[in-house]
């Protein structure tokens, strides 16, 4: 029996979860042995882990607005940063982005670059600084700063834009997880997610969602870099495969050169269901400029610093040092799974085209790779599909599609693990998705209650009114996150993006210049995210319907165009209007020490 106080029992706590589900895999896998089907080993992960979140956000619930809002910041650091890289590590970094480099190649390790980038812009210029300001939401720290409705307001609607756009994106992960899992119509399947994601945050708040979060890392993280140990060493290429990924690399270029690689024509692709993409010349052509991967890059990591579900989690620590520390564990737990992500990539396009591997399809007839289970489950999900393009009866290189989010998901099967592998891998994704859409609701139900309803509608809201209204809008929030992603308007990693540059378009500078220019002002501050966000916006709408784009910015970087029309919108303003009193300037001085207690303190 754990005694004492919860938080000095965290170590003990979590080491009995973790080993009741690698129990829980045991048990699973002795399951497959004696006959259990691949249809109730899926039902059975996701059920037990879904139902093990639950149960931990039921038992964090809350009537208490610092435990709803910033978990009591009584988060040790190292718990933090796993409920962090949690929140961080999205069904874009689990499920899509391997995809992303398995067909684009190093381009797309512009992600992995600026993503991880971005906290050394968190740890330098924000993390500690916000949390020593003692404010409950991004939001919060503008409208105090600045001060005014109106900007307060503006950072909720920046927040809203940028953080809906990426909850779609992990509303989309999970039900794309639960129809194969659970063998169940897309459009279904995203709102049994909403409603698995919504029962980690309803009632305990960030308290339930950071207890929660951490619990979804130890199966992330476990479900992530099992798979790529095993295959690894199945095919070869050494037990800890990171340190032969060149030698791979160069394996998959001999292979495409080999089978003498061709673009699919407009009219063989008319044949080709929507969505999927069909296997592309990966590492020797990725049409990608030295431009197009620094743009990228950089607008990844001043959209990290810019999101503000990532923010807030430094609000929960205890105090300005420990947020700082927290940054530093969060790199570490999120480099456990970046820089596992290109190894798999690589592995399950080797275990695809290579020959001399059983699992190689490329040169086999049509009709047997058709035959194959795997193919004919993952076909049903409408995530592959193979043509005889050419009429002689034999896979082609170019006549296998794919789409992106099933490389992670389907690479178990292809390898030939046991199916208790892959239903350990739709468990890692579920609960990656999870943990992101628990923290993006979470910041937009939050800042809205907080910042819009007591702080500009109703000031003298009772806390239980106010944790009504929370709630109340975490479903709203949520129900039409599912809608929007049930459309599938734009695929995940796009959506994930988007929300980076949406993020960066309107909140960057005047987050920073907020911590590190006395002189920004409110005006300054209200020019900056408006017109931040809405040139980025229309960037995009520009480049999406047509235009030719502005010195290579691109419809992935738009932010890019976004923070520079909102940095010198907000320079430009704050200089022609007045400076801000002296009382605001010495909180901004104290503000920058990153140390002592907090400046505004409890609300």
């Amino acid at each position: 029996m754990i005694k004492g106080n919860f938080i000095d029992n965290l170590p003990k706590v979590y080491g009995i979860y973790t080993g009741g589900f690698l129990a829980f895999i045991i048990i699973m896998s002795i399951g497959e042995q004696m006959g259990m089907t691949a249809k109730v080993i899926g039902i059975c992960f996701v059920a037990f882990t879904v139902a093990i979140y639950a149960i931990i956000g039921y038992l964090s619930r809350t009537a208490q607005a610092d435990a709803y809002y910033v978990a009591g910041r009584q988060v040790p650091t190292v718990f933090n940063g796993m409920a962090t890289a949690a929140d961080w590590m999205s069904g874009a970094s689990f499920v899509a982005m391997a995809g992303g480099i398995y067909f684009k190649g190093y381009g797309y390790m512009a992600l992995l670059v600026g993503w991880t980038g971005g906290y050394v812009l968190v740890a330098s210029l924000l993390a500690p600084y916000l949390r020593k300001f003692g404010c409950y939401t991004v939001p919060d720290f503008i409208g105090t700063r600045y001060g005014g409705n109106l900007s307060r307001f503006m950072a909720v609607v920046v927040l809203t834009v940028a953080s809906f756009t990426y909850v779609t994106a992990q509303i989309n992960a999970t039900g794309t997880i639960a129809s194969v899992a659970l063998d169940i119509p897309f459009q279904y399947a995203v709102y049994v997610g909403l409603i698995s994601i919504l029962l980690c945050s309803m009632l305990g708040g960030m308290r339930g969602v950071t207890w929660t979060q951490v619990a979804q890392y130890i199966v992330l993280i476990i479900a992530y870099l099992l798979p790529v140990f095993w295959i690894s060493n199945k095919m070869g290429a050494g037990f800890f495969p990171h340190f032969m990924l060149a030698d791979e690399v160069s394996r998959i270029a001999e292979l495409e050169a080999q089978f003498g690689f061709v673009k699919n024509t407009a009219e063989n692709l008319k044949e080709v269901p929507k969505g999927l993409a069909g296997i592309t010349k990966a590492h020797s052509a990725v049409n990608a400029t030295p431009w197009a991967f620094i743009s990228l890059a950089l607008a990844m990591m001043m959209g990290t610093a810019s999101l503000p579900h990532v923010m807030m989690r430094y609000f929960t620590t205890p105090s300005v040092k420990a947020a700082r520390k927290s940054v530093g564990w969060s790199l570490f737990f999120i480099f456990l799974l970046y820089s596992s992500a290109p190894m798999l990539a690589t592995l399950s396009k080797l275990s695809l085209i290579d020959p001399s591997l059983p699992t190689g399809i490329i040169g086999k007839s049509i009709t047997e790779v058709q035959a194959i289970d795997w193919y004919q489950n993952w076909n049903q999900a409408n995530l592959m599909f193979v043509s005889d393009f050419n009429g002689n009866g034999t896979l082609e290189l170019n006549e296998f599609f794919m789409g992106g989010k099933a490389v992670v998901l389907a690479t178990p099967e292809i390898a030939g693990l046991p199916y208790v592998i892959s239903g350990l891998v739709a468990a890692g994704g579920m609960a990656a998705a999870m943990s992101t859409a628990d923290g993006l609701i979470l910041a937009i139900a939050n800042a809205i209650s907080h910042d819009v309803y007591y702080k500009i509608i109703d000031p003298k809201a009772e806390t239980a009114k106010r944790l009504v209204v929370a709630r109340v809008l975490l479903v709203v929030i949520g129900f039409a996150g599912a809608t929007i992603a049930a459309l599938e308007i734009q695929g995940i990693l796009g959506s994930v993006i988007w929300a980076f540059d949406f993020a960066m378009s309107g909140l960057f500078f005047p987050l920073v210049l907020g911590v590190w220019w006395k002189r920004a002002n409110k005006e300054g501050a209200i020019a900056g995210m408006f017109l931040g966000l809405v040139s980025g916006a229309a960037y995009l709408v520009w480049v999406r319907t047509g235009g030719s784009g502005f010195l290579g910015i691109t419809q992935l970087t738009f932010g890019i165009f976004g923070s520079a029309v909102s940095l010198v919108s907000m320079v430009v303003v704050s200089l022609m209007t007045s400076a801000p009193n002296a009382a605001t300037q010495r909180m901004v001085d104290e503000v920058r020490v990153p140390s002592g207690r907090s400046i505004i303190g409890k609300q």
